[in-house]
Protein backbone atom coordinates (compact mmCIF):
# COMPACT_ATOMS: atom_id res chain seq x y z
CA UNK A 1 0.00 0.00 0.00
CA UNK A 2 0.95 3.45 -0.54
CA UNK A 3 1.89 6.15 1.62
CA UNK A 4 -1.11 8.12 -0.74
CA UNK A 5 -3.81 5.62 0.00
CA UNK A 6 -2.70 4.84 3.36
CA UNK A 7 -3.80 8.47 4.36
CA UNK A 8 -6.69 8.94 2.14
CA UNK A 9 -9.16 10.49 4.14
CA UNK A 10 -12.95 10.54 3.50
CA UNK A 11 -14.14 13.95 2.36
CA UNK A 12 -15.88 15.85 4.67
CA UNK A 13 -19.08 15.70 3.38
CA UNK A 14 -19.19 11.51 4.55
CA UNK A 15 -19.49 10.29 7.53
CA UNK A 16 -18.46 6.61 7.47
CA UNK A 17 -19.16 3.96 10.79
CA UNK A 18 -19.12 0.16 10.54
CA UNK A 19 -22.95 0.23 9.94
CA UNK A 20 -23.89 3.24 8.11
CA UNK A 21 -22.88 6.58 6.54
CA UNK A 22 -24.01 9.97 7.14
CA UNK A 23 -23.54 11.89 3.49
CA UNK A 24 -24.50 15.40 3.80
CA UNK A 25 -25.96 16.91 0.52
CA UNK A 26 -25.05 19.97 -1.44
CA UNK A 27 -28.74 21.65 -1.27
CA UNK A 28 -31.80 20.10 -0.08
CA UNK A 29 -33.79 16.82 -1.43
CA UNK A 30 -37.11 15.91 -0.54
CA UNK A 31 -36.88 12.38 0.90
CA UNK A 32 -40.85 11.21 2.42
CA UNK A 33 -42.07 14.72 1.83
CA UNK A 34 -39.24 16.37 4.18
CA UNK A 35 -36.38 18.74 2.90
CA UNK A 36 -33.50 17.29 4.45
CA UNK A 37 -29.67 18.17 4.04
CA UNK A 38 -28.34 14.31 5.00
CA UNK A 39 -29.23 11.41 4.72
CA UNK A 40 -28.49 8.33 6.36
CA UNK A 41 -27.95 4.83 4.43
CA UNK A 42 -27.15 1.69 6.59
CA UNK A 43 -24.97 -1.08 5.46
CA UNK A 44 -26.38 -3.20 2.68
CA UNK A 45 -27.39 -7.09 3.24
CA UNK A 46 -27.26 -10.04 0.78
CA UNK A 47 -31.18 -9.94 1.03
CA UNK A 48 -30.70 -6.11 -0.28
CA UNK A 49 -28.85 -7.14 -2.99
CA UNK A 50 -31.11 -10.29 -4.21
CA UNK A 51 -34.01 -8.13 -3.65
CA UNK A 52 -33.07 -5.56 -5.81
CA UNK A 53 -31.89 -7.71 -8.42
CA UNK A 54 -35.05 -9.64 -8.43
CA UNK A 55 -36.91 -6.94 -10.07
CA UNK A 56 -34.37 -5.26 -12.29
CA UNK A 57 -34.40 -7.43 -14.58
CA UNK A 58 -30.26 -7.35 -15.44
CA UNK A 59 -30.62 -4.09 -15.73
CA UNK A 60 -27.61 -2.48 -13.35
CA UNK A 61 -28.77 0.93 -13.07
CA UNK A 62 -32.25 -0.62 -12.05
CA UNK A 63 -30.06 -2.78 -9.57
CA UNK A 64 -28.11 0.17 -8.00
CA UNK A 65 -31.32 2.46 -7.66
CA UNK A 66 -33.75 -0.39 -6.13
CA UNK A 67 -30.42 -1.05 -3.50
CA UNK A 68 -30.16 2.93 -3.07
CA UNK A 69 -33.61 3.38 -2.25
CA UNK A 70 -34.00 0.57 0.40
CA UNK A 71 -30.80 1.23 2.02
CA UNK A 72 -31.70 4.92 2.35
CA UNK A 73 -36.03 4.08 2.64
CA UNK A 74 -36.61 6.50 -0.53
CA UNK A 75 -38.58 6.08 -3.40
CA UNK A 76 -37.49 5.69 -6.96
CA UNK A 77 -38.81 9.19 -7.63
CA UNK A 78 -36.89 11.08 -4.84
CA UNK A 79 -33.34 9.00 -5.64
CA UNK A 80 -34.25 10.39 -9.48
CA UNK A 81 -35.35 14.06 -8.68
CA UNK A 82 -30.86 14.32 -6.67
CA UNK A 83 -28.98 16.39 -8.26
CA UNK A 84 -26.07 14.11 -10.04
CA UNK A 85 -23.92 15.59 -7.25
CA UNK A 86 -25.46 14.41 -4.35
CA UNK A 87 -26.57 10.86 -6.47
CA UNK A 88 -22.30 10.49 -6.61
CA UNK A 89 -22.13 10.97 -3.00
CA UNK A 90 -24.68 8.43 -2.62
CA UNK A 91 -22.32 6.34 -4.50
CA UNK A 92 -19.45 7.33 -2.61
CA UNK A 93 -20.73 6.38 0.31
CA UNK A 94 -22.38 3.14 -0.59
CA UNK A 95 -18.89 2.15 -2.16
CA UNK A 96 -17.42 3.00 1.65
CA UNK A 97 -20.03 0.73 3.29
CA UNK A 98 -19.51 -2.32 0.96
CA UNK A 99 -15.47 -2.27 0.51
CA UNK A 100 -12.88 -4.36 2.51
CA UNK A 101 -10.72 -1.02 3.11
CA UNK A 102 -7.95 -3.70 4.83
CA UNK A 103 -7.46 -6.00 1.49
Amino acid sequence: MTQENAEKKDPSWLAVSDDSVVINLKGFADIGGIKVDKLTMRAPTVRDQRAASATAKGDYEQIEINVLCSLLQATEQEIAALSLRNYNRLQAGYFRLVEEDEL
